[in-house]
């Protein structure tokens, strides 16, 4: 594809890095590209660890967004919940306290001495929500098999009973024994989005739901497709994206028939700015669903444009080079 008026217009893409509040997924810079089209503007931000054949699927979304837009909602809010990193119990507090959200997603195993920090956020997020709220933790594939029945069954009880895991393990398989050695739902993530087939988590009877990115899935139709083949209750999950990406997933959800989580979109909070006036963060736990994406503020855009010209050049290399596998 070429940047004209029917397609994107890679060469006028823009490089940007946001800096974070808190290290997350090991960084503390959001990088990315901003990809203007005939239907306003995408996102391609996958991270620097994959492969070119996996960032297509990334660059697919960002297609997506800027030609064909979304399919109708069914919708009209997204409830989300607030996202807790890995910090100290105090901090967890204030976090919780603050966001308005019924639904608190932590961090865990951070590192491989974390249980005590673990329970300790846990136990403050708890605290934080009230009885009535929902914890779920996030293990980003980091345990063992018997590592994760452990700290599953000692995190559950800090918490005061977990909504459910999330990717305690690597594999579909490893997923598989958990579930059935705890009393905790599994819900997968990066078993579906980096799957050769997706499928294969619902039918090893590995999860009891599922978390979709829409992003790294190859965009709003194509997530859809996963879902309905899944045959598991789904959530949407952001990749970390700013306002522009972040839309995508906002319409996944508002697309989705059935909603049954709270989703992880509240993922803004992470970022010490955005590209846009507005940006898309919840009020009273909910997101609002619109039917255009946001668009770029000029001085936004030129305030986080990426200030390293070899980093600026290596995105628009990879960008180069993914483009010829669309």
């Amino acid at each position: 594809m070429s940047g004209n008026s029917e397609g994107p217009d890679f060469e006028g893409a823009v490089v940007y890095a946001i800096p974070m509040r808190t290290r997350f997924r090991g960084i503390m810079v959001r990088e990315g590209m901003l990809i203007p089209g005939p239907l306003g503007w995408g996102e391609f931000c996958a991270f620097p660890e994959y492969g070119d054949r996996e960032a297509a699927a990334w660059l697919a979304t960002a297609v997506e967004q800027v030609t064909v837009g979304w399919p109708e909602p069914v919708r009209d809010r997204i409830p989300v919940n607030c996202i807790v990193p890995a910090v100290g119990p105090e901090r967890a507090y204030e976090i919780v306290a603050a966001s308005g959200c019924r639904t608190a997603k932590v961090k865990v195993a951070d590192h491989p001495d974390s249980l005590r920090e673990d329970l300790d956020r846990v136990a403050a997020t708890r605290d934080a929500l009230g009885p009535d709220g929902a914890v779920r933790i996030d293990a980003n594939a980091v345990w063992d098999v018997e590592t994760a029945v452990d700290r599953i069954k000692q995190i559950d009880r800090a918490a005061g009973g977990l909504e459910y895991v999330e990717q305690p393990c690597r594999t579909v398989e490893e997923l598989a024994a958990v579930r059935r050695r705890v009393d905790v739902r599994i819900a997968a993530d990066e078993s579906i989005r980096r799957a050769e087939d997706p499928l294969r988590v619902a039918v090893a009877g590995a999860a009891d739901a599922a978390v979709l990115k829409c992003t790294p899935l190859g965009g709003v139709r194509r997530a859809l497709q996963v879902a309905a083949a899944a045959g598991l209750p789904c959530l949407v999950s952001s990749a970390l994206e700013t306002s522009v990406g972040l839309s995508a997933q906002i319409a996944l959800a508002a697309s989705l028939p059935e909603l049954d989580f709270a989703c992880g979109l509240d993922t803004l909070s992470l970022l010490t700015g955005d590209v846009v006036t507005e940006p898309l963060r919840p009020v009273d736990g909910y997101l609002p669903v619109s039917r255009t994406a946001p668009v770029p503020d000029p001085e936004l855009l030129d305030r986080y444009r990426h200030p390293d010209p070899e980093r600026t050049d290596w995105w628009r290399r990879r960008l180069a080079r993914v483009r010829e596998l669309l």
